[in-house]
């Protein structure tokens, strides 16, 4: 194996999921270099290719939410209404490596894709579910997505805004891709366990544990029965060293210090108020936190006094931990990230974000524009030893789609 070749080199994954967080998982393994074949239903494909196109979400002529977690991917149309297509996905399967989904459950009975079905065809299976509520219990078959089982399940919604504030939507895949490297952790457990037995297994997790994981601190809190403090706003933050403010020239940075005793002298001296430090005011945590709403005006007015750059140095000289806070156009083009590889070029002139896990020695491969609706399926199932006559007569009758590839059209 090359290093260009990638990690995953002769791993192959059939990627039977649809929107973010299965998908999203396959295509990190894509990165390492596992061949990824993307099962999708004709004539549209997976409903993921449209996100960008839902009302709200920023207009853009590119289907950015396809380009992100269809990348690298063969694409191989199937109605897997047809008992063809699911002949055809079972010879798919009995040469794959690892198979992933987040197909509801009555789908998965309706086409016999559940683990013991396809066990049968390949017991060196890794099979990866991935659910919304989980697998037991009154909502497992209950729809979801990452809004609703990641986000607002697992009380993270109702944590996250001030005593003046509404809750608020998550993002786009707020809550998939953090559940996408979930995934992606089980299923290198189960490659890792098949080397060993030599035989495969079924890994899931659910958006809503993933939530819970992630909200996990808060949860336990709750869970020793500790007493939540009233929510806060901006002014009457408890610790105004974990606030955000302006500088002079408009630009928000959030500060973060959690050491009662080096933030706070650090802070001081880095405003040019070592006077502060002893100030009877603010000596202590406690009477920073009874006396909050004075303290942050006075570090509104002393940091909205200069520009950004200016700050920057000053903190950086007295150990501040701080960071700026980014617009997305300037989380975009941030040259830290660009220089730690956190985006990377997929076509001329544009650029994706990579999956945040970096492995010393080896690259990720250079990624692929995502593929048209079935623009694989000849390809792919021609390997899979299909004649001419069988392809024909199988997109004939409607068991399967031959998209044209990109450019062809």
């Amino acid at each position: 194996m090359s290093d260009s070749e990638g990690l995953l080199s002769g791993i192959r994954v059939i990627d039977c999921g649809t929107y973010i967080a299965g998908p999203a998982a396959a295509a990190v393994m894509s990165d390492f270099g596992a061949e990824v074949i993307k099962i999708e239903r004709p004539p549209y494909g997976d409903p993921g290719r449209f996100l960008s196109l839902l009302p709200g979400a920023p207009v853009s002529k590119h289907l950015y939410c396809w380009i992100l977690d269809g990348r690298n991917k063969k694409s191989v149309a199937l109605n897997l209404e047809h008992p063809a297509a699911r002949e055809a996905l079972l010879k798919l399967v009995a040469a794959a490596d690892v198979f992933i989904t987040n197909y509801q459950a009555p789908l998965l009975r309706k086409f016999a894709l559940e683990y013991e079905d396809l066990r049968r065809v390949n017991d060196r299976l890794i099979y990866a579910l991935i659910t919304g509520f989980g697998e037991v219990g009154a909502d497992a078959e209950k729809p979801a997505y990452d809004q609703t089982a990641y986000w607002g399940r697992s009380g993270l919604m109702s944590t996250m805004h001030n005593a003046d504030a509404e809750p608020c939507r998550s993002t786009t895949g707020f809550g998939d891709h953090p559940t996408a490297m979930t995934v992606f952790g089980g299923i290198m457990l189960g490659l890792y366990r098949r080397g060993i037995t030599g035989k495969g297994m079924r890994i899931s997790t659910s958006l809503m544990a993933n939530g819970a994981w992630s909200n996990a601190s808060m949860i336990q809190a709750a869970m020793v029965g500790a007493q939540f403090q009233p929510r806060t706003t901006r002014k009457t933050v408890a610790n105004p060293l974990v606030n955000h403010y302006l500088t002079r020239d408009a630009k928000r940075i959030m500060v973060c210090g959690l050491d009662p005793k080096k933030d706070w002298s650090n802070f001081c001296c880095a405003l040019g108020h070592p006077e502060w430090i002893e100030d009877p005011r603010f000596r202590t945590p406690e009477l920073r936190r009874t006396n909050s709403a004075a303290l942050v005006t006075a570090i509104d007015e002393t940091l909205g006094a200069r520009d950004l750059t200016d700050w920057a140095e000053i903190l950086r000289q007295h150990e501040v931990i701080w960071a700026p806070v980014l617009s997305l156009a300037e989380a975009a083009n941030d040259p830290q990230m660009e220089e730690n590889g956190v985006y990377a070029e997929i076509a001329p002139g544009m650029r994706t974000v990579n999956n945040p896990l970096v492995v010393s020695g080896t690259e990720k491969v250079k990624p692929r524009m995502a593929p048209e609706v079935g623009e694989h399926t000849l390809e792919v199932l021609r390997d899979a030893g299909y004649s001419e006559e069988a392809l024909a007569d199988m997109v004939r009758r409607g068991a399967a789609v031959a998209g044209q590839p990109q450019g062809k059209k």
